[in-house]
């Protein structure tokens, strides 16, 4: 999953390609799919007052609308579609470390 996401916002990853876009967008979607049940549920387990609860449970809330967003018309907009999928799918892995106790930046 964290290489996905760092070929869209890594340091000197180059341009993508329509194709490579499209195979991105479908990988990173089903990232999505498969993260937010599982970030939730471990979130949901932490005290209301607890800030990682909250961060989890907002990312997990973004990341469900992330997941209404169409391919995009152009070139342009597909990529900034790809890219919001990928910041999506990094938190949700960050805050699934964390909820699992792996610790993650």
């Amino acid at each position: 999953m964290r290489a996905a996401t760092e070929r869209v916002l890594g340091r000197g990853a180059g341009p993508l390609l329509d194709e490579e876009l499209e195979t991105l967008r479908v990988r990173l979607r089903g990232h999505l799919q498969l993260l937010h049940p599982e970030v939730e549920r471990a979130a949901s387990l932490l005290p209301r007052e607890d800030d990682l609860r909250e961060r989890a449970l907002t990312g997990a809330g973004e990341a469900r609308m992330k997941l209404r967003l169409g391919p995009g018309d152009t070139h342009f907009v597909r990529v900034a579609v790809v890219q919001k999928l990928a910041r999506s799918v990094r938190a949700l892995c960050d805050d699934y470390a964390s909820l699992s106790g792996e610790g993650a930046s």
